[in-house]
């Protein structure tokens, strides 16, 4: 029971971190959090190497923003859905076409 109710306390921990910081919110918080994060993580590596006495590679730019990931994710969502009506009019026409077809 005491391991489980650790397991609990770490999870609920991550959870209220990962909400409080804005990474459960929209895409513009997302994206606020993520700045904040990219602002303080060189300066902790940078502490942690001079504490361990080693260095590591240089880190990649990557230009991410998660809130164009989030938008055109949900643009062609709702894009899919409304056209899929016609969409499957159109399959069902070409579907008896083709039936009809064979059956001459």
């Amino acid at each position: 029971m005491p391991l489980f109710a650790t397991k609990l306390t770490l999870a609920g921990g991550a959870l209220y971190v990962a909400y409080d910081s804005g990474l459960l919110g929209n895409g513009k918080e997302g994206s606020v959090a993520l700045g904040r994060a990219k602002d303080a993580f060189p300066p902790a590596v940078e502490e942690w190497m001079k504490y361990f006495g080693f260095q590591l590679p240089a880190t990649p730019k990557i230009e991410f923003s998660p809130l164009d990931a989030w938008n055109s994710g949900v643009q062609k969502s709702f894009h899919a859905l409304s056209v899929a009506p016609s969409t499957a009019s159109d399959y069902t026409k070409q579907g008896l076409q083709y039936v009809k077809d064979l059956t001459k």
